[in-house]
């Protein structure tokens, strides 16, 4: 009846409706089961993402259906990957700091005994619990965040980014801050080197998202060649270039792999009825501890591609390294790379 009477409203039906599909009591959970017109927080997502990077085995298939919109969720009733609003933290639990910092909750300072908040986070300490000066853990620790980053705005859906996150806000481990209005829980603006270097990063795949309808689409991915084109929108990979195979989704041991996306096979128009046609990119994930070699396939248009993210160089020049289909590049353990592919042929 509350649906229905949200669906007749003249004004609410017509706004933004998002849901956070959490409820207490046995089926409260009910993510995937809201009406059409509705866009719900996707608790999957955060968890798939956050075990993929902290490296829990046999992930990577549920983790490409939420890099791909959750389509398992939202197709069924008609819904887009809009329907799916993306997210690594929220209001309540970790900030991303302390996701890559803390293996446990530290609570005290609500009085509590420390029972209160979530005990099963999901998070992965890179080694040392809390505060630390050891140089690799910070860097691991840096990466991760921008792994994070990258994920959630290059996924399909829609992002939701917590404030402070982007400059690397903590509470100290603290995952239920709402009592504490102090240090605990505020934002600090004073920008420490450490602290741009993330909102760059930040602001970097951003801008990455907003220039690119590829990271914006209307529709879910077919999977296939599009209308004969022989260009296909998205293609899964391996690190030998070549496509996967049932056997490696299957794999417990699989963490790293690619994911091509065709950027001329959309099928979707503008509003003056113009098909949009974007660049081919490739996402290469290495959620291993160990580096890795990956051969660059031929996908598309392209017949060369140009790194334009680096999560284990956030500084990396536009330009800078380019790649030719057949040779490979090097992902450093526990980062990702997004290449753009140069066309063949001239024009958009």
């Amino acid at each position: 009846t509350f649906f229905e009477l949200v669906q007749q409203d003249p004004v609410v039906s017509q706004v933004k409706l998002i849901a956070e599909p959490w409820d207490v009591g046995p089926g409260g959970y009910q993510v995937g089961n809201f009406p059409p017109q509705w866009t719900e927080w996707t608790g999957k997502y955060r968890d798939t993402v956050r075990d993929f990077w902290r490296g829990e085995p046999a992930t990577i298939g549920e983790f490409a259906a939420r890099l791909t919109g959750s389509a398992d969720l939202y197709e069924h009733s008609a819904r887009r990957p809009v329907a799916s609003i993306n997210f690594v933290t929220a209001h309540d639990g970790f900030t991303l700091r302390d996701l890559v910092s803390y293996n446990e909750k530290h609570n005290e300072a609500n009085g509590e005994g420390n029972t209160d908040g979530e005990s099963h986070n999901r998070s992965w300490n890179c080694g040392v619990e809390g505060p630390t000066d050891d140089p690799e853990v910070t860097e691991l620790r840096a990466r991760q965040q921008r792994n994070f980053l990258a994920t959630l705005f290059l996924s399909q859906g829609v992002p939701m980014l917590v404030a402070g996150d982007e400059c690397g806000r903590t509470q100290g481990g603290n995952n239920n801050a709402y009592c504490q209005d102090n240090e605990i829980s505020w934002v600090g603006w004073r920008m420490t080197p450490e602290k741009r270097c993330l909102l760059e990063f930040t602001r970097k795949v951003a801008h990455l998202r907003r220039e690119h309808p590829t990271f914006r689409r209307r529709k879910f991915f077919r999977g296939r060649e599009i209308r004969g084109s022989e260009v296909k929108d998205l293609a899964w990979l391996r690190p030998d270039g070549r496509e996967m195979t049932d056997l490696e989704w299957n794999a417990g041991f699989v963490r790293c792999f690619g994911m091509a996306l065709g950027g001329g096979a959309m099928e979707e128009w503008d509003d003056q009825g113009r098909q949009i046609v974007d660049d081919d990119f490739l996402i290469l994930f290495n959620a291993d501890g160990g580096t890795m070699d990956f051969t660059i396939p031929t996908f598309g248009r392209s017949q060369r591609w140009t790194v334009v993210l680096d999560t284990n160089e956030p500084e990396l020049e536009e330009g800078a390294r380019t790649v030719a289909p057949g040779e490979s590049v090097t992902l450093e353990g526990r980062s990702m790379q997004v290449l753009c592919g140069s066309r063949k042929k001239e024009g958009r």
